[in-house]
């Protein structure tokens, strides 16, 4: 079996983080051959056996200008690789393949209302009209594929009504063996600020900033807690920069940034920078509750990873995080500030319930596997180079 993986539109976030851990267990799969198109900067990030080859492809940045680029360059590549099965990794199919196409859907932006919303609220026509626009062919990429696959069941019934085409789910998985590989320490700089919040409720929440994650909301519970708590007893730890220059993509956290100010918790909100994947274990394992009030999401890799580490959750309330955290979890209504200090302010308060929580937690992350999705995606290509689609 000779795969083709179409990783060029891994850059940051889920997709990168779906590449650096598939990749190696590709490399472990007996009879398998592997050639995944990725950026070169990226490279160095994953690690790969025998038989894995790279195309070495200098891609567009642009999402528009990579998706003609992979339209028009890659079947010919694809050819030239004989490979059998083309696995495209980044929510757009090619058109016309050469060889039976699996696509691996993951963007829940194109078909979230309050995205939208989100979006007209804060006059990003631009973006607004840039998303309508990928949405379009997000939806026919769903129809050119010869399957389609989500990586949450919550999602893949989502698709199915959007798209109305058939859709397929395989949970991502999680190897703990490569999050918790690292034992070297976290640079001076990191540590002083996690040590900053010794003996105090420390919050975590794991994203680069973006509009669909809802940091305003996350930021507006701040004053709540640090009322009931006391201002000096609660930190809010963020694993990114609220600066334009420091954030990938196309999101503006002015808005976030602003309303620190306005709502005087500069000295409760900490801004870590972006936390290299290898450490990231070290900074869950520093803090005590994990929080996200995301308004839409697909899989939400943080939750496993915080679940892993033993740390209790409070998510916002929906399908998909009830789908991953199993019910482990204390959950709130996505746009609720009040209601996301109340679940916070339970656990802190309630230490058998978060030390409850916690355990279901790990039992749950125990569950999700990287071998056990690639079993499942090596079915699903031997199936259809097996039924000659």
């Amino acid at each position: 079996m000779h795969l083709f993986l179409n990783c060029l539109a891994a850059s940051a976030g889920g997709g990168l983080t779906y590449a650096r851990n598939i990749i190696p267990h590709l490399s472990a799969c007996s009879g398998v051959k592997v050639t995944v198109a990725i950026h070169p900067r990226l490279r160095a990030e994953v690690e790969a056996g025998g038989n894995i080859s790279f195309a070495a492809i200098d891609v567009p940045s642009h999402a528009g200008l990579r998706f003609c680029f992979e339209q028009a360059r890659l079947p010919r590549m694809i050819r030239q690789s004989r490979a059998d099965v083309l696995i495209s990794t980044g929510n757009f199919a090619l058109r016309r393949s050469p060889v039976p196409q699996i696509l691996l859907s993951g963007n829940s932006l194109y078909i979230s209302a309050d995205f939208f919303h989100d979006l007209r609220r804060r006059r990003e026509y631009g973006l607004w009209f840039d998303t309508r626009l990928r949405g379009y062919f997000a939806r026919r990429s769903i129809h050119w594929a010869d399957r389609t696959v989500a990586p949450s069941q919550s999602f893949a019934e989502q698709l199915r009504k959007w798209a109305r085409s058939d859709v397929s789910w395989i949970h991502h998985g999680f190897d703990p063996e490569i999050f918790f590989r690292d034992r070297t320490a976290l640079s001076a700089d990191i540590q002083a600020k996690l040590e900053s919040g010794a003996g105090k409720l420390r919050l975590l929440f794991v994203s680069h900033y973006n509009y669909y994650r809802n940091f305003e909301t996350l930021l507006r519970a701040m004053p709540r807690l640090a009322q009931r708590l006391g201002p000096d007893n609660v930190r809010l730890y963020l694993t990114c920069e609220l600066l334009s220059e420091k954030n990938p993509g196309s999101f503006d956290p002015s808005t976030a940034r602003h309303l620190i100010r306005e709502l005087g918790i500069r000295d409760q909100v900490v801004e870590l920078g972006a936390i290299p994947y290898q450490h990231l274990h070290k900074v869950y394992q520093a803090c005590n509750i994990y929080v996200t009030p995301a308004y839409t999401e697909t899989f939400a890799y943080p939750l496993v990873e915080a679940m892993a580490c033993g740390l209790p959750i409070v998510a916002s309330d929906l399908p998909v995080h009830r789908e991953i955290t199993a019910g482990a979890a204390q959950f709130f209504p996505a746009f609720s500030a009040e209601e996301l200090a109340e679940r916070v302010l339970l656990l802190a308060q309630s230490p058998k319930l978060g030390s409850r929580q916690a355990e279901a937690g790990r039992q749950r992350a125990a569950e999700f596997s990287w071998a056990k999705h690639v079993d499942a995606l090596m079915h699903l290509a031997e199936a259809l180079v097996s039924r000659g689609e």
